[in-house]
């Protein structure tokens, strides 16, 4: 009656007979492959027939392989099948099978029966198969198509902890290393970002919300604090209407995004961003001063998620817009590295270049400063495995912890 998705489990290495309930030999009979095939013919075949997964494989593929499918049935069917011909229900109850494994309880009032179907094997390989397929649907739903997407998905705690540990060991196996490719039109989309802002506006006795185009004629002030820049409340706008929030949007997203799909275009700047972005400029100022420029280190800064901040998405989307601007006499190339991913920006060209793994991101980074190019690296740290790495003294550099509780921007030590 039911099948098992692809040629064998991927999880554990088992072949589908190997899982069946004891006991369950009609069922066994029919737990046939997609491909159609016997289940002793697939038990020969799993050795050389198992996934070779790739960045490129189906997340859908990787969850539900292995796992029963979830056949169009009515309860009753399945409760002849498993339970005996007079475990039924009636007609109100007799759901399709889909619809009773997320509510058991509802459509099964006898509690001696629904004890029965809990206690069954298959029951609960079914119930296991339903969870990965949500997880599957909420992945779709959120863009997340394929393995490389999932590196840059932020809500990967949404998932279930089985269906994280499938893609995980798919992604331990999957190849990662690429060479370099060109990204047509993304630097001019980055760089030609749109801006609009939101500003405060008298309505009478009340202040409403107003959207306009470009940048705002004031921005927010900042002042030093033992060390540490804040927000100055103090100094006057003026009298120009106060921005909360600048959006800048990018027609085909940031690089947190390119390997995701219906992602947001828009990078949302508030005041707390804004002041990461004045930090990093202060330090380049510095670097790029007249003295003591050939013993100056450039900063080494750890951003951590603090409210406001908004993680890669906002932080460092607007840090890599203002890097592109800075002076190109000075500052010739960033790089923008997210998990596996490496983006290299080179200003002077205008073109973005796309490295997928460790040691190519590495090398790429190393050419550009061997050529004598200064640059910035922003590493956006979208897993604890996915460690910075410091290479060379001629790179400025900010990583962004996106998932720790709270903290602040500060120089590495």
């Amino acid at each position: 009656m039911f099948e098992r998705h692809g040629e064998g489990n991927g999880e554990n290495g088992t072949s589908p007979a190997s899982t069946v309930p004891q006991g369950l030999s009609r069922a066994r009979a029919r737990w046939v492959s997609r491909s159609g095939q016997p289940a002793a013919t697939c038990r020969r075949l799993e050795e050389t027939r198992r996934p070779q997964w790739t960045l490129d494989s189906e997340v859908k593929d990787v969850l539900l392989e292995g796992e029963l499918v979830v056949e169009l049935i009515r309860l009753n069917d399945f409760l002849r099948e498993h339970c005996g011909p007079r475990a039924v229900v009636d007609e109100v109850h007799n759901v399709w099978l889909g619809v009773f494994l997320m509510d058991p309880d509802a459509y099964v009032q006898d509690q001696q029966l629904l004890g029965q179907i809990l206690d069954l094997e298959v029951y609960q390989l079914l119930q296991r198969s339903q969870k990965l397929l949500m997880d599957t649907m909420k992945l779709h739903e959120r863009g997340v198509h394929r393995l490389e997407q999932w590196w840059g998905f932020e809500r990967k705690d949404m998932c279930t902890p089985l269906a994280r540990l499938k893609i995980n060991a798919a992604l331990k196996v999957a190849p990662k290393e690429g060479g370099e490719e060109m990204l047509e039109g993304f630097y001019d989309s980055v760089y030609n970002a749109r801006w609009h802002h939101l500003v405060e506006v008298p309505e009478g006795e009340w202040m409403g919300m107003m959207v306009r185009e470009g940048k705002p004629k004031q921005s927010w002030t900042y002042r030093a604090v033992g060390g540490i820049l804040e927000k100055d409340d103090s100094v006057e706008q003026s009298g120009a209407p106060r921005p909360r929030l600048m959006v800048l949007t990018s027609d085909k997203g940031w690089p947190y995004s390119w390997i995701l799909e219906n992602s947001t275009r828009d990078c949302y700047v508030n005041c707390e961003v804004e002041r990461v972005w004045q930090i990093v400029k202060d330090d380049l100022t510095e670097w790029f001063s007249s003295h003591g420029e050939s013993e100056f280190t450039p900063e080494q800064r750890v951003l951590i998620g603090m409210p406001g901040i908004g993680k890669s998405m906002n932080a460092g989307s607007y840090l890599l817009y203002q890097l592109l601007h800075y002076d190109v006499k000075k500052l010739q190339v960033v790089a923008y590295r997210i998990a596996d991913r490496t983006f290299m920006f080179d200003k002077a060209t205008q073109n973005v270049s796309h490295y997928i793994g460790k040691e190519a991101g590495l090398k790429a980074v190393e050419e550009f400063s061997g050529r004598g190019m200064r640059g910035y690296i922003i590493h956006n740290v979208a897993e604890p495995i996915h460690e910075p790495f410091f290479p060379f003294a001629s790179q400025g550099m900010v990583h962004d912890c996106g998932d720790a509780a709270g903290g602040e921007c500060r120089q590495r030590t």
